[in-house]
């Protein structure tokens, strides 16, 4: 009677939900963020986890084996914790307490040398004075930065919590999106896309774990080896960074040789040493750990990251290729069911 067509006020009211569905994530990002680095955290806890119900196969339940790998992880991360946590912590301090002295003997004038070399060494002096005297009036204002962040350590004790709920209720909440549709093609289409997605996840977070291990192992004995000053500073700076697609080998190269330009150290080992590394890592070990579970083109990772990195900073650059690698499971998914139709409708 009032004109008012029922599907365009169906579909009208269906975007409005949408829109204020995907507010209400916004305004929740970060807890929303929390939830899925505990649970990409418990795709690294599954194996442990699987080992120890293997041990007791009598049991109706896997609690205990829950309750014994939670007691495992949280001794050893708690000992190397506090062992490499004391150093990093104390490598940190050293290099806060030298900068200043350091940034102060780069504004010293050099002797008058007119030949290339040292004409590049008086502007990169330049240029790094004058770099220094900013970061050091903005000191402050990374302190307060750093206050912020350690008042959410919180998450530390949350996540590891959150991530044991999640592999005690993992099969439950499967089945219940499950039910959510009928027997039927649909159904078997949804099972499958959360199988692929759910081992694409487990290979994916296990990779980087590994891919971070062998970066700090490797950088911490040549550094130790080198008598390089914040060796383990480094090395475990290198390792975290492992976790971020691409910017994050590339920034963990560049922070390394500061430091080692700034401690006096000889570069060309420490050169040389960094490219062989990331050959071998780039080119013979991340290969063979992602084998064929993200098979996404250089060029797409390198828009996603930085894609990701303006539209959520940090957290976006390191979940860009998961959810790339998602989407492209999707869209496989929903290819191989139309062709499938069609073929069926022919």
């Amino acid at each position: 009677m009032l004109g008012i067509d029922q599907r365009a006020a169906r579909s009208t009211w269906t975007a409005a939900v949408v829109l204020l569905l995907l507010y209400l994530v916004f305004l929740a990002r970060t807890t929303l963020f929390v939830f899925i680095l505990a649970m990409l955290f418990a795709y690294l806890l599954a194996p442990l986890v699987d080992w120890l119900d293997r041990l007791f196969p009598a049991r109706p339940t896997r609690t205990a084996a829950l309750a014994g790998a939670f007691v495992i992880v949280v001794a050893v991360v708690g000992g190397l914790g506090f062992e490499i946590g004391s150093r990093v912590v104390g490598e940190a301090t050293s290099l806060a307490r030298r900068f200043p002295d350091i940034a102060a003997s780069w504004q010293q004038p050099l002797p008058n040398d007119n030949s290339l070399k040292g004409q590049i060494a008086a502007k990169v002096r330049a240029e790094a004075a004058e770099r220094s005297r900013g970061l050091i009036s903005e000191l402050p204002q990374y302190g307060v930065q750093i206050l912020g962040v350690a008042s959410n350590a919180i998450y530390v004790v949350i996540i590891p919590v959150l991530a044991f709920l999640f592999l005690k209720d993992a099969p439950t909440v499967r089945g219940h999106i499950l039910d959510l549709l009928d027997e039927g093609p649909r159904r078997a289409l949804l099972g499958d896309v959360i199988s692929d997605v759910n081992l694409l996840l487990a290979h994916y977070m296990r990779a980087l774990f590994l891919l971070s291990v062998i970066a700090f192992t490797a950088y911490a004995i040549f550094f130790s080896v080198m008598r390089m000053p914040y060796a383990i500073l480094l090395a475990a700076a290198a390792g975290l960074l492992e976790f971020i697609p691409m910017l994050g080998p590339v920034t963990s190269i560049a922070l390394i040789l500061i430091v080692a330009l700034v401690a006096g150290v000889t570069l060309w080992p420490v050169i040389l040493f960094v490219v062989l590394f990331r050959m071998l890592q780039d080119y013979v070990i991340s290969p063979h750990l992602m084998g064929r579970g993200v098979e996404l083109h250089p060029l797409l990772v390198l828009f996603g990251v930085f894609a990701g990195a303006e539209i959520a900073g940090i957290a976006g650059t390191f979940l860009s290729v998961p959810v790339l690698a998602l989407v492209r499971i999707l869209y496989l998914h929903i290819r191989k069911a139309r062709l499938s139709s069609r073929q069926a409708a022919a």
